[in-house]
């Protein structure tokens, strides 16, 4: 039996495993679909193909054609794996703030840690996941573009002036995700926020309001 949150990718004695369902809100869900796609994508073209040579109806041979097609692009392996990066990276802070009995210095610290593990990402991270992407690519016989040419946008349409492969990928998604989720982060976590938070911390009972104490001597 399947569960719901589960989506099966074969029948029968072919049946090799199932691939978790993104829920709606649970951030960390997410990242548990991307880990399940991508240790399972073989097996998820697969499921595609098998729609389109099964004679299946006018429209889903369509979207199957068209969602194995996006699947089997460099584009769509890149932004995988870069949100499996980042969402990684994420996934310990998003798991502890939904636990009722996280401790506030705790979840500041992973706040902290988060921002500086995004920016290490962005300044020294890209080499290392283009490296994965085009092993990822090279394993599944998926065509590796080369990053010096032109980037074209779309079928038939003109060619971008002074813009790279390479520059495409690093700059209109690499950065623009990573700068994406720092934005949010900071909006959440401001200084403001931070320091608030910091100062309920000695409000807490626990060892005689010994942090509370402190701040009423420094003062």
């Amino acid at each position: 039996m399947i569960a719901d949150d589960e989506l099966q990718t074969s029948k029968g004695a072919n049946q090799v495993g199932t691939m978790r369902r993104a829920g709606d809100s649970q951030w960390s869900s997410h990242f548990q679909s991307i880990c399940s796609l991508m240790r399972m994508y073989d097996a998820t073209c697969t499921v595609f193909d098998n729609i389109i040579d099964d004679e299946a109806t006018y429209s889903q041979i369509g979207d199957a054609s068209a969602a194995s097609k996006l699947l089997s692009s460099f584009e769509f392996i890149f932004i995988l794996h870069l949100m499996f990066k980042i969402m990684g990276i994420t996934n310990i802070l998003c798991q502890a703030l939904q636990s009722c009995s996280q401790d506030i210095l705790n979840a500041m610290h992973l706040v902290s840690t988060l921002k500086l593990l995004l920016q290490q990402l962005r300044n020294d991270g890209l080499s290392n996941l283009l490296e994965n992407v085009k092993l990822f690519c090279l394993k599944h016989e998926i065509e590796v573009p080369d990053m010096s040419a032109q980037y074209v946008l779309g079928r038939g349409r003109s060619r971008q002036p002074n813009v790279t492969m390479e520059n495409h990928y690093r700059v209109d998604i690499f950065f623009v995700v990573i700068d994406s989720q720092m934005k949010e982060l900071n909006l959440r976590f401001d200084e403001k926020t931070l320091e608030l938070l910091h100062l309920s911390t000695t409000l807490d009972p626990r060892n005689n309001y010994k942090e509370f104490k402190l701040i009423i001597f420094a003062s």
